[in-house]
């Protein structure tokens, strides 16, 4: 291939006997189809050029390839495949060097190990995480890190979905060298020139052997085990334990056709649809209409108002994200507990290992703990996390309308209390917004950014743009009782309620839960967070609350008894000596049995798809309202707050991506069945009638978002 008619998305030069290999395809280098095709030229040029004795392959930017090209998924694919170009690399016959700078991930790192050679720089960082997208490496890569790193490690490599930084991939055997600097073509050009100098040939990751197939046996066989109590109900890890078992049981060109069929597999899977859906709506939350109004307001220094066990998470998390915070509470020993609320955070940390003393110094140096409000008259930003009282809230607004400077923004972190309210106790309005972190704040990953209805356009870029440094998932979100989730929870929670009082034990329904892919059922997150939680929550909307609805009062006697769950050793669950699982109570049995006597309801019994087909019917239809009211911007903003707040099963890609996938009209005729029984909570969800009778689905409307 002349120059003239490179592709500009694979370039070739020659610097000696080297043919440089250079992959620009921006923002990462995907292997879309025009860089497939030019690798393969690339290969065809050095074999028919005898001046060529090497292939060096690099990445340009800041990445070497950082895996499939993202606008490829979902359409039919278009020669040349990457296995193709994989084995055509590894057969090539003059050496193939990759130097890899930055990412090498997916199909990035499988040309990589089809490389003869490998060279990393110290910003590399290496990983097969097909996984999270509910695939497997599927043009080698199951064959090929087996064989340079060994078969437990490689598998690990891959169920886990982690990345491996330079050095640890060097320690693991997938690169031969580290090389200091920054520049991957100097750093190659001399590898490769050092492997000429010595005559080396080409060294093919096919013909290695996998030693001491026994022990790789035994290895899987414990792997395998673990892999399917670890990741129960998923498809493709149970596949890369096959792929792997492929690879130490099988000759390479069998073991290849193994992991293609069972690629496909996982390609046709339903959970892979999920799985990629969750993907790119994740990616999308943070497209907000602010976004083309207005650019964040500077932040370096906040300050957090109250040193409880959320005001802690989030202070960790601001700190982690390099942030200053200063943190107040209402006396010495409230902020003496606050302060050890936050050291306690870093002390697990060195305990496990994770960080060391001097770490925890460094960072303990940007935290100031004090009582005092005028100590924050120069933050930029400051989140509210005191206790969940709208009034208690309000005279906290006040104090901070009266110390912070001009432009400071006031964030609050309430669950569900009215923010225009809020607003309206400042003379500023326009810069208070709520930020609703998820217990522990420090680890949980979602954070629902709250809009009130005067709020400055820069404040919710600004509150995404502290979402985005403290790694958090941002989810824009309406004012109302509960915001995007909580709102939703409330009814689903109240469907398992209505399950319970007809007949099913809240123990059924939990395992019904599980079964369908959360980690935990209703009652059980009840006894986790705490009981008197909701009974606060269901006295406060007492007043409110709509007579002709149905209230189920079995909650409500428990927590009348002090059983408040987990921090009680009792709840709906008995938790005896401090236990973390619960065990089922006869005398919560008992209150059930009493209710529903007293309400003369004869009990009948539900399977476990009988109560899933309730419980996401109430899940999608709030959320169907959530979206026709804009409390949402897209279904696809209900789907990640569930994801990463509320432990919906990933690879279902959330609940309005379950409906798509389940089919609206079905999720319809249920709705419309139940409602034979209680047509008021039962009503269906206008928008979801309008899209059953158009033909259309939910994701549609993320489309026109």
């Amino acid at each position: 291939m002349s120059p003239a008619a490179q592709a500009p998305e694979v370039q070739t030069r020659r610097e000696g006997a080297v043919l440089v290999v250079s992959i620009n395809n921006p923002p990462v280098n995907a292997l879309g189809q025009a860089v497939r095709a030019g690798l393969l030229a690339a290969v065809e040029q050095a074999e028919g050029d005898a001046a060529v004795r090497a292939l060096l392959i690099v990445g340009e930017g800041k990445a070497f390839i950082a895996g499939a090209d993202i606008r490829e998924f979902g359409k039919p694919p278009v020669p040349p495949s990457l296995p193709e170009v994989c084995n055509r690399l590894e057969s090539c016959g003059k050496l193939v060097v990759a130097a890899i700078h930055g990412a090498a991930l997916g199909g990035g790192l499988e040309v990589a190990l089809s490389a003869h050679y490998r060279l990393a720089l110290p910003a590399a960082s290496l990983g097969l995480p097909e996984v999270n997208l509910g695939l497997l490496p599927g043009a080698g890569g199951t064959q090929r890190a087996p064989r340079l790193m060994g078969v437990k490690a490689a598998a690990e490599l891959m169920l886990s979905g982690k990345h491996l930084s330079a050095k640890a991939a060097a320690a693991a055997g997938l690169v031969d060298r580290l090389v200091e600097g920054t520049d991957p073509v100097a750093a190659g050009l001399a590898y490769a020139n050092e492997l000429l100098a010595q005559g080396a040939q080409p060294r093919r990751t096919r013909d290695l052997k996998i030693a001491d197939q026994a022990a790789a046996r035994a290895e899987l066989d414990a792997l395998a085990l673990e892999t399917a109590k670890k990741t129960r109900g998923l498809f493709s890890p149970g596949k890369i334990v096959e792929c792997v078992r492929a690879a130490v049981e099988l000759p390479f060109d069998e073991g290849i056709a193994k992991e293609r069929a069972l690629f496909v597999e996982c390609l046709n899977s339903p959970q892979r649809q999920g799985l990629v859906h969750a993907f790119f709506a994740e990616r999308e939350t943070a497209k907000i209409p602010e976004a083309q109004a207005a650019a964040p307001r500077h932040f370096a220094k906040i300050a957090i108002i109250g040193g409880g066990t959320m005001g802690a998470g989030i202070t960790v998390s601001a700190l982690d994200a390099g942030l200053t915070v200063t943190m107040i509470e209402r006396d010495a020993e409230s902020i003496a507990r606050g302060q050890k609320n936050v050291e306690k955070v870093y002390d697990g940390l060195i305990a496990k290992g994770r960080m060391t003393a001097e770490g925890k110094a460094a960072i303990l140096a940007r935290y100031t703990p004090s009582t005092r409000y005028d100590d924050i008259a120069d933050v930029d930003l400051v989140i509210e996390a005191v206790f969940e009282d709208l009034e208690v809230k309000k005279a906290v607004f006040k104090e901070l309308d009266r110390v912070c400077k001009p432009g400071a923004v006031l964030a609050t972190n309430t669950s569900y209390l009215d923010i225009d309210a809020i607003a309206a106790a400042t003379s500023r309005p326009q810069d208070v917004i709520g930020l609703h972190f998820f217990s522990p704040a420090n680890i949980m990953k979602l954070l629902e950014i709250v809009v009130p209805a005067k709020v400055a356009p820069d404040v919710v870029t600004t509150a995404f743009a502290l979402a985005k440094k403290m790694k958090k998932v941002p989810v824009r979100a309406g004012v109302c009782d509960g915001f995007i989730g909580n709102r939703i929870l409330a009814v689903y929670k109240q469907a398992a309620d209505y399950l319970m009082e007809d007949g099913a034990s809240p123990y059924e329904i939990d395992e019904a839960v599980r079964g369908f892919g959360f980690a935990m059922g209703p009652f059980q997150v009840t006894d986790l967070a705490g009981g008197d939680i909701g009974w606060a929550t269901r006295k406060r909307r007492a007043a409110t609350r709509d007579p002709q609805a149905r209230y189920v009062e079995v909650a409500d006697r428990v927590c009348e008894r002090g059983w408040f769950g987990q921090k009680t050793g009792r709840g709906f669950y008995l938790y005896p000596q401090g236990a973390r699982v619960g065990q089922p109570d006869p005398e919560v049995l008992a209150i059930v049995d009493a209710e529903r006597a007293k309400k003369g309801i004869t009990p009948r019994q539900f399977t476990a798809d009988e109560i899933m087909r309730r419980y996401m019917a109430a899940m999608v239809n709030e959320g169907a309202k959530v979206v026709q009211e804009g409390i949402a911007l897209r279904p696809l903003d209900v789907d990640v707050t569930f994801l990463s707040g509320y432990g919906f099963p990933r690879w279902r890609g959330g609940p309005m991506k379950w409906a798509d996938m389940t089919g609206l009209d079905k999720v319809l005729a249920d709705i419309r069945a139940f409602a034979k029984e209680d047509p008021l909570f039962w009503k269906p969800a206008p928008l979801l009638e309008q899209l059953v009778a158009e033909g259309r689905n939910f994701d549609s409307l993320n489309k026109a978002a």
